[in-house]
């Protein structure tokens, strides 16, 4: 791998993924720029310094990455304008001289997705590829880490997954991707990785995993398209969020989130974290 001489630019780092990337790069002697709303909240690591830049402050974008060759993109928070803020910082890093943009996408990304949220990755990534800088883009599937946090507190998934299968990918094994890519960009420009675990499980299997890893008894109950809706209306959350969740189990449905890759492997040299090693690491907070 060549030596990093340049800063690597870090979005999110005050989040979970985004600072597990930030410290893995601080393990191995990278120089980093991260980019925080909350600078109080930015970790403190060496080689590090930090830069308040939120991602629609287009003069804070481009002088946090002024002389930042390479950047990691982690996409911003479940907004209704989030694809407004995505297009905003990359055109101010298009405007700061950024040469190399990895950004967080998702899997099966695409203008039709079922899952409304990966529609939203689509655009972002076709604005990056408009912008003119390299680019490098990882489709993460679900993540392993959430699926705990399917199971409600009377112990049952409820959605309309039928028997589909999702191949839930753990956030460290997508960690550890980023930085092989962060690393050596140059080896990686142009290339897009589908980011999985190393089995596709249907939910009646997570909650069997679930049950037998954590001692919480869980089970699976298929609700209709419906029953779905009709179960989180109490909520109050506006319909583009609810859109989401709901076609977060469809998407399980359809079989778009079911594929198995090697990319996580081929990336970072070791094989994909399954839900139970997962589970039985302890490491799932989230």
């Amino acid at each position: 791998m060549p030596e990093i001489t340049t800063v690597i630019g870090v979005t999110g780092a005050t989040g979970r993924l985004g600072g597990r990337v930030a410290r893995r790069l601080s393990d191995a002697g990278a120089s980093q720029r991260l980019l925080v709303r909350d600078p109080a909240r930015a970790p403190r690591l060496s080689g590090s310094t930090v830069a308040r830049a939120a991602f629609g402050d287009r003069r804070a974008v481009i002088a946090a990455l002024a002389s930042v060759p390479t950047v990691l993109m982690v996409s911003a928070s479940e907004t209704v304008d989030r694809v407004t803020q995505h297009t905003r910082f990359i055109d101010a890093a298009t405007e700061a001289g950024v040469e190399h943009l990895v950004y967080i996408s998702f899997y099966g990304a695409s203008p039709d997705a079922t899952f409304t949220l990966a529609r939203d990755h689509y655009a972002t990534e076709e604005h990056i590829r408009a912008s003119g800088m390299a680019f490098t883009f990882l489709r993460d599937n679900f993540y392993a880490d959430f699926m705990p946090a399917l199971v409600g507190e009377d112990g049952v998934i409820r959605g309309p997954a039928g028997q589909g299968r999702v191949a839930a990918v753990a956030q460290d094994d997508i960690a550890d991707a980023a930085t092989a890519v962060l690393l050596d960009p140059a080896r990686h420009a142009g290339s897009t990785y589908s980011l999985t675990g190393p089995e596709s499980l249907t939910l009646d299997e997570v909650a069997t995993t679930v049950t037998a890893e954590l001692g919480r008894p869980a089970r699976y109950d298929a609700e209709t398209l419906e029953e779905a809706y009709a179960s989180r209306a109490s909520y109050g959350a506006p319909s583009w969020l609810v859109d989401a969740w709901v076609s977060t189990y469809t998407s399980i449905a359809t079989g778009e989130v079911a594929g198995l890759t090697d990319d996580v492997e081929r990336l970072t040299g070791h094989r994909a974290t399954s839900l139970a090693e997962l589970l039985r690491s302890g490491s799932t907070a989230y």
